[in-house]
Protein backbone atom coordinates (compact mmCIF):
# COMPACT_ATOMS: atom_id res chain seq x y z
CA UNK A 1 0.00 0.00 0.00
CA UNK A 2 0.99 3.57 -0.77
CA UNK A 3 0.52 6.47 1.85
CA UNK A 4 -0.26 9.93 -0.50
CA UNK A 5 -0.81 13.12 1.59
CA UNK A 6 -2.53 15.87 0.36
CA UNK A 7 -1.54 19.65 2.19
CA UNK A 8 -4.49 22.53 2.13
CA UNK A 9 -2.92 24.33 -0.19
CA UNK A 10 -3.85 21.40 -2.62
CA UNK A 11 -7.55 21.48 -1.86
CA UNK A 12 -8.43 25.43 -1.55
CA UNK A 13 -10.53 25.25 -4.28
CA UNK A 14 -12.95 23.08 -6.60
CA UNK A 15 -9.76 23.58 -8.70
CA UNK A 16 -7.37 21.93 -6.25
CA UNK A 17 -10.36 19.06 -5.68
CA UNK A 18 -10.29 18.50 -9.41
CA UNK A 19 -6.64 18.72 -9.80
CA UNK A 20 -5.88 16.06 -6.69
CA UNK A 21 -8.38 13.55 -8.70
CA UNK A 22 -6.33 14.76 -11.72
CA UNK A 23 -2.69 13.27 -9.93
CA UNK A 24 -4.56 9.64 -8.76
CA UNK A 25 -5.78 9.22 -12.70
CA UNK A 26 -1.81 9.82 -13.59
CA UNK A 27 -0.27 8.63 -10.74
CA UNK A 28 -2.24 5.19 -9.83
CA UNK A 29 -4.77 4.71 -7.18
CA UNK A 30 -5.13 1.36 -6.11
CA UNK A 31 -4.15 -0.08 -2.87
CA UNK A 32 -3.77 4.17 -2.13
CA UNK A 33 -4.42 5.62 1.33
CA UNK A 34 -4.77 9.28 0.88
CA UNK A 35 -4.60 11.90 3.31
CA UNK A 36 -5.67 14.85 3.29
CA UNK A 37 -5.96 18.41 5.46
CA UNK A 38 -8.45 21.17 5.92
CA UNK A 39 -9.22 22.99 2.73
CA UNK A 40 -7.10 26.73 2.11
CA UNK A 41 -6.86 28.41 5.48
CA UNK A 42 -9.98 27.03 7.09
CA UNK A 43 -7.52 26.12 10.26
CA UNK A 44 -6.78 29.94 10.50
CA UNK A 45 -10.19 30.73 9.69
CA UNK A 46 -11.58 27.75 12.88
CA UNK A 47 -9.02 29.34 15.41
CA UNK A 48 -10.61 33.50 14.69
CA UNK A 49 -13.85 31.26 15.62
CA UNK A 50 -12.40 29.89 18.86
CA UNK A 51 -10.90 33.26 19.55
CA UNK A 52 -14.37 34.94 18.59
CA UNK A 53 -15.98 32.27 20.98
CA UNK A 54 -13.87 32.62 24.25
CA UNK A 55 -14.30 36.93 23.82
CA UNK A 56 -17.69 36.48 23.44
CA UNK A 57 -17.21 38.46 20.41
CA UNK A 58 -20.28 40.14 18.19
CA UNK A 59 -18.03 38.53 15.20
CA UNK A 60 -18.15 34.81 16.30
CA UNK A 61 -21.50 33.97 14.03
CA UNK A 62 -20.43 36.09 11.52
CA UNK A 63 -16.51 34.58 11.56
CA UNK A 64 -18.20 31.10 11.58
CA UNK A 65 -20.60 31.92 8.26
CA UNK A 66 -17.32 32.42 6.47
CA UNK A 67 -15.94 29.05 7.21
CA UNK A 68 -19.21 27.73 5.72
CA UNK A 69 -19.74 30.00 3.16
CA UNK A 70 -16.30 29.06 1.92
CA UNK A 71 -16.96 25.68 2.02
CA UNK A 72 -20.41 26.12 0.06
CA UNK A 73 -18.62 27.60 -2.85
CA UNK A 74 -16.54 24.82 -3.32
CA UNK A 75 -19.47 22.62 -3.14
CA UNK A 76 -21.25 24.86 -6.31
CA UNK A 77 -18.63 24.91 -8.44
CA UNK A 78 -17.84 20.80 -7.97
CA UNK A 79 -21.61 19.76 -8.30
CA UNK A 80 -24.20 20.73 -9.87
CA UNK A 81 -27.01 19.89 -8.29
CA UNK A 82 -27.54 21.08 -4.87
CA UNK A 83 -29.78 17.69 -3.77
CA UNK A 84 -26.55 16.13 -3.81
CA UNK A 85 -25.89 13.63 -0.93
CA UNK A 86 -22.76 15.79 -0.01
CA UNK A 87 -24.58 19.10 0.96
CA UNK A 88 -26.29 17.19 3.25
CA UNK A 89 -23.01 15.43 4.66
CA UNK A 90 -21.72 18.80 5.14
CA UNK A 91 -24.21 20.54 6.50
CA UNK A 92 -24.52 17.93 9.41
CA UNK A 93 -20.59 18.37 9.97
CA UNK A 94 -21.75 22.23 10.52
CA UNK A 95 -24.45 21.54 12.42
CA UNK A 96 -22.66 19.38 14.86
CA UNK A 97 -20.08 21.84 15.30
CA UNK A 98 -22.74 24.60 16.29
CA UNK A 99 -24.08 22.20 18.72
CA UNK A 100 -20.73 21.70 20.42
CA UNK A 101 -20.33 25.31 20.50
CA UNK A 102 -23.70 26.06 22.17
CA UNK A 103 -23.35 23.38 24.20
CA UNK A 104 -19.99 23.10 25.02
CA UNK A 105 -19.33 23.60 29.15
CA UNK A 106 -15.46 23.17 29.14
CA UNK A 107 -13.52 26.23 29.84
CA UNK A 108 -10.09 24.86 28.57
CA UNK A 109 -9.05 26.54 25.40
CA UNK A 110 -6.94 23.44 24.20
CA UNK A 111 -10.26 20.82 24.37
CA UNK A 112 -12.25 23.67 23.00
CA UNK A 113 -10.03 24.12 20.34
CA UNK A 114 -8.83 20.35 19.37
CA UNK A 115 -12.75 19.82 19.07
CA UNK A 116 -13.66 22.97 17.04
CA UNK A 117 -10.31 22.44 14.63
CA UNK A 118 -10.98 18.88 13.83
CA UNK A 119 -14.39 20.01 11.49
CA UNK A 120 -11.78 21.50 8.98
CA UNK A 121 -10.50 18.28 8.27
CA UNK A 122 -13.73 16.31 8.20
CA UNK A 123 -15.54 18.74 6.13
CA UNK A 124 -12.63 19.01 3.34
CA UNK A 125 -12.23 15.12 3.42
CA UNK A 126 -16.23 14.24 2.62
CA UNK A 127 -16.27 16.70 0.06
CA UNK A 128 -13.21 15.21 -1.57
CA UNK A 129 -14.86 11.17 -1.23
CA UNK A 130 -18.02 12.40 -2.69
CA UNK A 131 -16.44 14.30 -5.83
CA UNK A 132 -14.70 11.46 -6.44
CA UNK A 133 -17.48 8.78 -5.93
CA UNK A 134 -19.57 11.66 -8.57
CA UNK A 135 -16.79 11.22 -11.00
CA UNK A 136 -16.34 7.35 -10.71
CA UNK A 137 -13.45 6.88 -8.12
CA UNK A 138 -14.77 4.71 -5.80
CA UNK A 139 -13.21 5.11 -1.90
CA UNK A 140 -13.53 4.42 1.33
CA UNK A 141 -14.06 7.69 3.41
CA UNK A 142 -12.63 6.50 7.31
CA UNK A 143 -12.44 8.50 10.23
CA UNK A 144 -8.92 8.80 11.26
CA UNK A 145 -10.36 9.60 15.37
CA UNK A 146 -11.23 5.84 14.79
CA UNK A 147 -8.06 4.67 14.21
CA UNK A 148 -5.41 7.13 15.77
CA UNK A 149 -5.58 7.17 19.77
CA UNK A 150 -3.55 9.10 22.02
CA UNK A 151 -3.77 10.60 25.56
CA UNK A 152 -5.40 13.73 26.30
CA UNK A 153 -2.60 16.50 25.98
CA UNK A 154 -4.99 18.74 23.40
CA UNK A 155 -3.21 20.48 20.46
CA UNK A 156 0.10 18.17 21.23
CA UNK A 157 -1.24 14.68 21.71
CA UNK A 158 0.89 11.64 22.00
CA UNK A 159 0.20 8.34 19.95
CA UNK A 160 -0.97 5.06 22.19
CA UNK A 161 1.01 3.12 19.67
CA UNK A 162 -0.33 -0.16 20.52
CA UNK A 163 -4.12 0.51 20.33
CA UNK A 164 -3.34 2.32 17.04
CA UNK A 165 -1.54 -0.87 15.40
CA UNK A 166 -4.37 -3.02 16.10
CA UNK A 167 -7.19 -0.61 15.18
CA UNK A 168 -5.19 0.41 11.64
CA UNK A 169 -4.11 -3.60 11.35
CA UNK A 170 -7.94 -4.63 11.77
CA UNK A 171 -9.98 -1.45 10.02
CA UNK A 172 -8.13 -0.06 6.91
CA UNK A 173 -9.17 -2.20 3.84
CA UNK A 174 -6.31 -2.70 1.41
CA UNK A 175 -6.69 -3.09 -2.75
CA UNK A 176 -8.88 -0.13 -2.60
CA UNK A 177 -8.58 3.90 -2.39
CA UNK A 178 -8.87 4.60 1.20
CA UNK A 179 -9.41 8.53 1.80
CA UNK A 180 -9.14 10.08 5.95
CA UNK A 181 -7.99 12.96 7.77
CA UNK A 182 -4.33 14.40 8.74
CA UNK A 183 -3.95 15.84 11.92
CA UNK A 184 -6.72 13.97 13.90
CA UNK A 185 -6.68 11.30 16.67
CA UNK A 186 -9.29 10.68 19.75
CA UNK A 187 -8.19 10.51 23.49
CA UNK A 188 -10.05 6.93 25.45
CA UNK A 189 -12.76 9.01 26.07
CA UNK A 190 -13.69 9.92 22.57
CA UNK A 191 -12.65 13.17 22.42
CA UNK A 192 -10.66 14.55 19.03
CA UNK A 193 -7.38 15.37 19.35
CA UNK A 194 -4.74 16.93 17.39
CA UNK A 195 -1.36 15.65 16.51
CA UNK A 196 -0.11 19.76 16.60
CA UNK A 197 0.26 21.90 13.77
CA UNK A 198 1.50 20.72 10.21
CA UNK A 199 0.64 16.86 12.10
CA UNK A 200 -0.83 16.04 8.72
CA UNK A 201 2.29 14.46 7.26
CA UNK A 202 2.89 12.46 10.56
CA UNK A 203 -0.55 11.13 10.29
CA UNK A 204 0.62 9.77 6.84
CA UNK A 205 3.80 8.32 8.63
CA UNK A 206 1.67 6.67 11.33
CA UNK A 207 -0.65 4.62 8.64
CA UNK A 208 2.70 3.74 7.03
CA UNK A 209 4.06 2.32 9.68
CA UNK A 210 1.39 0.40 10.37
CA UNK A 211 0.59 -1.22 7.73
CA UNK A 212 4.53 -1.56 6.89
CA UNK A 213 3.27 0.69 3.56
CA UNK A 214 5.55 0.86 0.35
CA UNK A 215 5.99 4.16 0.51
CA UNK A 216 4.97 7.89 1.39
CA UNK A 217 4.01 10.56 -0.46
CA UNK A 218 3.78 14.35 0.57
CA UNK A 219 2.25 16.43 -2.59
CA UNK A 220 3.10 20.18 -2.35
CA UNK A 221 3.12 23.45 -4.43
CA UNK A 222 6.84 23.07 -4.52
CA UNK A 223 8.82 20.73 -6.74
CA UNK A 224 10.32 19.64 -3.76
CA UNK A 225 12.73 19.86 -0.82
CA UNK A 226 14.75 22.43 -1.30
CA UNK A 227 17.42 23.68 0.05
CA UNK A 228 16.25 27.24 1.20
CA UNK A 229 12.45 29.23 1.56
CA UNK A 230 12.52 30.43 -1.95
CA UNK A 231 10.35 33.52 0.05
CA UNK A 232 13.39 34.41 1.88
CA UNK A 233 16.47 33.18 -0.04
CA UNK A 234 16.68 33.88 -3.99
CA UNK A 235 18.31 31.44 -5.80
CA UNK A 236 17.19 28.00 -3.74
CA UNK A 237 17.75 24.81 -5.31
CA UNK A 238 16.20 21.44 -5.42
CA UNK A 239 17.43 18.13 -3.65
CA UNK A 240 17.16 15.42 -5.33
CA UNK A 241 18.15 12.71 -2.04
CA UNK A 242 17.84 13.24 1.61
CA UNK A 243 18.84 10.57 3.92
CA UNK A 244 16.84 9.91 6.87
CA UNK A 245 19.80 11.41 9.39
CA UNK A 246 20.32 14.35 7.40
CA UNK A 247 16.41 14.99 6.75
CA UNK A 248 15.39 14.15 10.63
CA UNK A 249 18.21 17.06 11.38
CA UNK A 250 16.91 19.56 9.07
CA UNK A 251 13.46 19.01 10.36
CA UNK A 252 15.07 19.59 13.89
CA UNK A 253 16.19 22.77 13.32
CA UNK A 254 12.79 23.87 11.56
CA UNK A 255 12.53 22.73 8.36
CA UNK A 256 8.87 23.23 7.52
CA UNK A 257 8.62 20.67 4.45
CA UNK A 258 8.72 17.61 6.62
CA UNK A 259 7.27 17.90 10.15
CA UNK A 260 9.13 16.60 12.85
CA UNK A 261 7.75 13.77 14.36
CA UNK A 262 7.33 12.32 10.49
CA UNK A 263 10.61 10.79 10.12
CA UNK A 264 11.05 8.64 13.19
CA UNK A 265 8.58 6.12 12.07
CA UNK A 266 9.98 5.51 8.47
CA UNK A 267 13.22 5.30 9.39
CA UNK A 268 11.82 2.28 11.67
CA UNK A 269 10.99 0.74 8.76
CA UNK A 270 13.10 1.86 6.31
CA UNK A 271 9.96 3.33 4.05
CA UNK A 272 11.23 6.01 1.85
CA UNK A 273 9.44 9.36 1.72
CA UNK A 274 8.78 11.25 -1.45
CA UNK A 275 8.00 14.91 -1.45
CA UNK A 276 6.63 16.12 -4.78
CA UNK A 277 4.82 18.40 -6.52
CA UNK A 278 0.94 18.21 -7.46
CA UNK A 279 1.39 20.59 -10.37
CA UNK A 280 3.82 18.40 -12.16
CA UNK A 281 2.72 14.93 -10.66
CA UNK A 282 5.35 12.45 -12.69
CA UNK A 283 8.45 14.77 -12.05
CA UNK A 284 10.45 12.67 -9.28
CA UNK A 285 10.81 15.52 -6.67
CA UNK A 286 12.30 14.76 -3.65
CA UNK A 287 13.25 11.04 -2.14
CA UNK A 288 13.99 10.83 1.25
CA UNK A 289 15.40 7.27 2.40
CA UNK A 290 18.29 5.37 3.15
CA UNK A 291 21.56 5.89 1.01
CA UNK A 292 23.83 9.25 0.56
CA UNK A 293 23.66 12.54 3.24
CA UNK A 294 22.60 14.89 0.61
CA UNK A 295 22.64 15.39 -3.37
CA UNK A 296 23.59 17.61 -4.34
CA UNK A 297 26.29 18.33 -1.59
CA UNK A 298 25.04 21.98 -0.58
CA UNK A 299 24.55 24.56 2.32
CA UNK A 300 20.67 24.31 3.59
CA UNK A 301 19.40 26.95 5.36
CA UNK A 302 16.46 27.50 7.82
CA UNK A 303 14.71 30.27 9.08
CA UNK A 304 12.48 30.58 12.46
CA UNK A 305 10.84 33.48 12.82
CA UNK A 306 8.95 35.48 15.96
CA UNK A 307 11.30 33.82 18.28
CA UNK A 308 12.07 34.80 21.70
CA UNK A 309 15.79 34.76 23.11
CA UNK A 310 15.83 35.27 26.59
CA UNK A 311 19.13 35.38 28.91
CA UNK A 312 19.36 34.66 32.67
CA UNK A 313 22.06 35.22 35.42
CA UNK A 314 22.11 34.72 38.81
CA UNK A 315 21.10 37.77 40.71
CA UNK A 316 23.93 37.09 43.06
CA UNK A 317 26.28 36.57 40.25
CA UNK A 318 26.80 33.27 41.10
CA UNK A 319 27.26 30.33 38.55
CA UNK A 320 24.99 29.00 36.81
CA UNK A 321 25.37 25.29 37.45
CA UNK A 322 24.27 21.80 36.43
CA UNK A 323 21.24 22.13 39.31
CA UNK A 324 19.98 25.74 37.98
CA UNK A 325 20.13 24.31 33.92
CA UNK A 326 17.82 21.45 35.40
CA UNK A 327 15.75 23.85 37.26
CA UNK A 328 15.37 26.08 33.80
CA UNK A 329 14.64 22.99 31.88
CA UNK A 330 12.20 21.83 34.44
CA UNK A 331 10.17 25.04 33.86
CA UNK A 332 10.49 25.09 30.08
CA UNK A 333 8.73 21.42 29.67
CA UNK A 334 5.95 22.60 32.48
CA UNK A 335 5.16 25.59 30.43
CA UNK A 336 5.48 23.33 27.08
CA UNK A 337 8.12 26.11 25.70
CA UNK A 338 10.23 24.92 22.38
CA UNK A 339 13.75 25.32 22.77
CA UNK A 340 15.19 25.91 19.91
CA UNK A 341 19.09 27.03 20.60
CA UNK A 342 20.88 27.14 23.93
CA UNK A 343 24.19 28.55 25.63
CA UNK A 344 25.49 29.04 28.18
CA UNK A 345 28.72 30.67 29.98
CA UNK A 346 29.96 30.96 34.07
CA UNK A 347 27.40 33.12 35.40
CA UNK A 348 24.90 33.45 32.28
CA UNK A 349 22.33 30.94 30.22
CA UNK A 350 20.60 32.19 26.54
CA UNK A 351 18.04 29.90 24.97
CA UNK A 352 15.88 30.79 21.54
CA UNK A 353 12.45 29.41 22.57
CA UNK A 354 9.18 29.18 20.47
CA UNK A 355 6.16 30.37 23.06
CA UNK A 356 3.69 28.21 20.92
CA UNK A 357 1.13 28.31 23.54
CA UNK A 358 1.61 32.39 25.14
CA UNK A 359 3.43 31.06 28.58
CA UNK A 360 6.22 33.09 28.46
CA UNK A 361 5.08 35.81 30.64
CA UNK A 362 4.02 32.98 33.70
CA UNK A 363 7.34 31.54 33.05
CA UNK A 364 9.33 34.56 33.67
CA UNK A 365 7.68 36.16 36.51
CA UNK A 366 8.49 32.41 38.08
CA UNK A 367 12.17 33.13 36.60
CA UNK A 368 12.62 36.39 37.70
CA UNK A 369 11.86 35.04 41.82
CA UNK A 370 15.55 33.50 41.21
CA UNK A 371 16.84 35.03 37.87
CA UNK A 372 18.10 37.94 36.40
CA UNK A 373 15.98 37.82 33.02
CA UNK A 374 16.32 39.96 29.84
CA UNK A 375 14.92 38.65 26.54
CA UNK A 376 14.26 40.29 22.96
CA UNK A 377 11.21 39.57 21.39
CA UNK A 378 10.73 38.92 17.55
CA UNK A 379 13.84 37.48 16.84
CA UNK A 380 14.71 35.08 13.74
CA UNK A 381 16.82 31.96 14.23
CA UNK A 382 18.92 31.22 11.39
CA UNK A 383 20.03 27.48 11.00
CA UNK A 384 22.50 26.43 7.85
CA UNK A 385 23.22 23.32 7.85
CA UNK A 386 27.10 22.46 5.90
CA UNK A 387 27.67 25.85 6.34
CA UNK A 388 30.80 28.02 4.59
CA UNK A 389 32.02 31.06 5.30
CA UNK A 390 29.90 32.96 2.06
CA UNK A 391 26.77 31.23 3.32
CA UNK A 392 27.39 33.13 6.69
CA UNK A 393 27.91 35.97 5.52
CA UNK A 394 25.02 36.35 3.10
CA UNK A 395 23.07 35.35 6.37
CA UNK A 396 24.56 38.43 8.68
CA UNK A 397 24.19 41.32 5.72
CA UNK A 398 22.62 44.11 7.14
CA UNK A 399 21.44 42.31 10.66
CA UNK A 400 22.23 42.81 13.70
CA UNK A 401 23.48 39.77 15.40
CA UNK A 402 22.59 38.32 18.91
CA UNK A 403 24.16 34.81 19.45
CA UNK A 404 26.19 32.97 17.04
CA UNK A 405 26.73 29.33 17.56
CA UNK A 406 29.14 27.04 15.51
CA UNK A 407 29.28 22.85 15.57
CA UNK A 408 31.12 20.94 13.13
CA UNK A 409 27.81 20.62 10.57
CA UNK A 410 26.21 23.49 11.51
CA UNK A 411 26.40 27.42 12.54
CA UNK A 412 22.89 29.21 13.84
CA UNK A 413 22.38 33.21 13.78
CA UNK A 414 19.85 34.94 16.30
CA UNK A 415 19.36 38.31 14.49
CA UNK A 416 17.80 41.05 15.04
CA UNK A 417 16.15 42.79 11.81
Amino acid sequence: MKIFKFGGASVKDADGVKNVYDVLQKVGHEDVLVVISAMGKTTNALETVIKNYFDKSNEFHASLQEVRKYHNQILLELFDDEEHDVFFAVNNHFADLEYFLRSNKSPNYNFVYDQVISFGEIVSTTIVSHYFNHQGLKNNWLDVRNFIKTDATYRDANVDWDQTQKLISKGVKKKTLNITQGFLGSDENNFTTTLGREGSDYTAAIFAYCLSAESVTIWKDVPGVMNADPRYFENAILLNQISYREAIELAFYGATVIHPKTLQPLQKKEIPLFVKSFINPLLPGTSVSKGEDLDPKTSCFIIKKNQLLISLSAIDFSFIMEENISEIFGLLHKYKIKVSLIQNTAISFSVCIEDKFGNFNELKTILSKKFKVSYNENVSLYTIRHFTKEASEMVEKDKEVLLKQISRETLQIVTKE
